[in-house]
């Protein structure tokens, strides 16, 4: 089932890829033709993260797109477009697909780039993920001088999975914390390459700490070593 949290996560998943041709160039090419190789490619990254997450129906209306502007009408003949007004981003959720001018317009015919909302901030901005930005995959926050519109998928599931819904149950742990919910942490920093910290059955000592701190930088919370409800989601990939 299609969810916005699987959009984002797989997007996530290619942060940091860099340059072309690249896998989702070749991705996209082969299905269309060897010339999307080393073409701009941030609508083929949305593309590729809508396909691989079980959200191409909901994110690709119209089908695979690497032309902003199709894809930006494909959102307007279903009716699920939503002009980049600062008062319209406001209202913007995670998932939605969002489409810049650079000239500063709300022109669909003028739109030059596209990426993911990854969160909504204050002030008439959001953060988004985005491929083919300085030729690579990176988290950006925009904001309404720029943004042209969004389209807003038809998930067929929550943003919310049963994990999600779980974190909220887990506890508070800081340095000193003892017992299993530490064992499971000290698992998933394990699994985040974070071996420094030694054997799973521990305590919460200044190694764990530090990767704590190393996890929340990385997911964009506030780095204060306290493993919480902002915390737990990023240690789970289940981050918004």
């Amino acid at each position: 089932m299609g969810t916005a949290a699987g959009m984002l996560a797989e997007a996530r998943k290619s942060l940091g890829l860099r340059g072309r041709p690249n896998y989702i160039t070749r991705d996209y090419a082969a299905r269309h033709g060897g010339e999307f190789l080393s073409a701009p490619w941030c609508d083929m990254a949305v593309t590729y993260w809508a396909r691989r997450s079980g959200n191409a129906g909901a994110v690709l209306p119209g089908g695979d797109r690497a032309y902003t502007v199709w894809h930006a009408q494909d959102f307007q003949k279903a009716g699920r477009w939503h002009t980049g007004t600062a008062a319209n981003l406001s209202k913007a959720k995670p998932g939605d697909i969002v489409f810049f001018d650079w000239g500063a317009t709300n022109s669909v015919g003028a739109i030059d780039h596209v990426g993911v909302v990854e969160k909504v901030l204050s002030g008439g901005r959001v953060q988004t993920i985005e491929g083919n930005t300085s030729d690579a995959v990176l988290r950006r926050v925009r904001g309404a001088d720029t943004v042209a519109g969004f389209g807003r998928p038809a998930y067929t599931g929550g943003t919310s999975s049963w994990t999600e819904k779980a974190v909220k149950n887990l506890p508070q742990l800081k340095r000193g914390s003892t017992g299993e919910a530490v064992h499971t942490l000290r698992g998933l920093l394990h699994a985040r390459s974070h071996q420094e910290i030694g054997p799973v059955e521990g305590g919460f000592d200044a190694k764990v700490e530090a990767a704590v701190k190393a996890v929340q930088k990385w997911g964009g919370v506030p780095a204060d070593g306290i493993v919480g409800p902002q915390t737990w989601p990023i240690l789970l990939r289940v981050h918004k």
